[in-house]
């Protein structure tokens, strides 16, 4: 049976997320950390999206981009990541074979019941997912860490990550805005949320 066509819309979120080659934890070695980290550098100056969460976890990653009005698809975007990923990796280990185990899986943030809440609640789940497998003890100190972006003012690391303009709806200060997110973290542990992905 031929896999459902997926919805390629412009100016909306995708949760977007996929899993290594026969769910091996590749993406603990180096090597492959190092080739995700540079194909989303790579793409970020080829196309024009936001990106705005990204995490490895030990055999998936979980990305949150925005595609813009007139510019690539995240069909182009996913694609271009994940075979960049693999050939690179392919490369500097001397591998052979697909690096991933299936087509990205995504889902439309804008597209669930309450958009604003799911967003929130998404990127504390993604900053969570590898404090869950054991692979930090604080979402803060993940690989990427991209949620201190959300948290220091002009916080910047190794790939450009863009706040959502949902965040910017949560106080009228940067100040305010993080005070509300933290918030959502608290509930989010407390209710031990694990089902995005």
């Amino acid at each position: 049976m031929p896999k459902p066509l997926r919805k390629i819309l412009q100016g909306v979120t995708y949760h977007c997320y996929s899993r290594c080659q026969g769910l091996n934890k590749l993406l603990l070695e180096k090597e492959a950390k190092t080739s995700f980290m540079e194909a989303i550098k790579m793409c970020q100056k080829k196309y024009k999206f936001e990106l705005s969460a990204a995490e490895i976890v030990d055999n998936h990653f979980h990305l949150l981009i925005r595609t813009l009005e007139n510019e690539e698809t995240i069909a182009r975007i996913m694609q271009y990541i994940k075979a960049r990923t693999a050939e690179t990796y392919n490369r500097a280990t001397k591998r052979k074979g697909p690096f991933w185990n299936e087509r990205y899986g995504c889902k439309i943030v804008e597209h669930t019941k309450n958009p604003k809440r799911y967003l929130t609640d998404l990127l504390w789940y993604i900053a969570h997912n590898p404090v869950k497998k054991g692979l930090s003890r604080n979402p803060r100190n993940n690989y990427i860490g991209f949620i201190k972006c959300y948290l220091i003012r002009n916080y910047e690391i190794s790939i450009k990550i863009t706040l959502h303009p949902y965040f910017y709806e949560l106080g009228n200060s940067f100040t305010e805005r993080v005070k509300k997110f933290l918030s959502y973290e608290k509930e989010y542990v407390q209710r031990g949320l694990v089902a995005y992905a």
